[in-house]
């Protein structure tokens, strides 16, 4: 049974439309990214995944139905989010930020554990503990946001633009580290990411969204050789 299951997903900005009919379906373990252009529907899909946008449609996690619940209830559930442009509380230290993501969480013990295996992933956490997060470079930034989804022990994350506006030395090192997680942790991912080549590396699976709907699906290997996504997204 995959871990999260998308079924004729339509979302909604007041009146306007931004998806129509979306379904895919991710394995547990597995990477899938959503491809496309700036407008597609791509961060609203991972939107109306944690029901932050209203809905229709069934979104299914872990076997249960999930649409239409709070976010908060769906987080609780083990759906991270790492938001674009970080979404780090600028104001508090890198600590206060990690601790903040524990909050809810009953068992301390494996919340401590999932603080030193963030260190283990991101060891200049450690070192900038105390240092308030807006002061932050980038990568550290973004290194912080995917801890604290981390701190909230998930089973799934949601990943929207991780690359955005960051080197890309620091953008191949936060990529591996994904990987890392990925495998390690068995933390399973879905992406959104505008580094198409990047992102089908990255993923197992991939479909590619036009204008809120879905217009190729496949194994990421296989849609990274279709030559119209070669010649949209990957500029060869």
């Amino acid at each position: 049974m995959p871990l999260l299951e998308v079924e004729g997903l339509n979302a909604y900005y007041g009146e306007t439309q931004a998806l129509h009919g979306v379904s895919f379906a991710l394995e547990a373990g597995g990477i899938t990214t959503l491809l496309g252009a700036n407008g597609a529907g791509k961060t609203t899909t991972l939107r109306a995944v944690c029901g932050m946008v209203p809905t229709k449609g069934t979104v299914r996690f872990d076997g249960r139905p999930v649409a239409g619940r709070p976010t908060e209830e769906i987080v609780r559930l083990g759906v991270g989010h790492v938001p674009e442009g970080r979404g780090t509380f600028t104001t508090l230290t890198v600590e206060e930020n990690l601790r903040v993501a524990a909050y809810t969480r009953r068992d301390r013990a494996a919340a401590q554990r999932d603080l030193d295996m963030v260190f283990e992933y991101f060891p200049i956490l450690k070192v900038r503990l105390g240092q308030q997060a807006g002061t932050l470079s980038g990568g550290e930034q973004q290194m912080l946001a995917i801890s604290r989804a981390l701190m909230l022990g998930p089973r799934l994350m949601l990943l929207d633009e991780p690359s955005f506006g960051l080197a890309p030395l620091i953008v191949q090192e936060i990529f591996r580290i994904m990987r890392r997680i990925n495998a390690e942790a068995k933390v399973s991912m879905l992406l959104v990411e505008q580094n198409a080549a990047l992102a089908l590396d990255l993923a197992d699976h991939a479909y590619v969204l036009e204008t809120g709907r879905i217009v190729m699906s496949g194994k990421a290997a296989q849609i990274k050789s279709d030559a119209g996504v070669r010649k949209s997204y990957l500029g060869y």
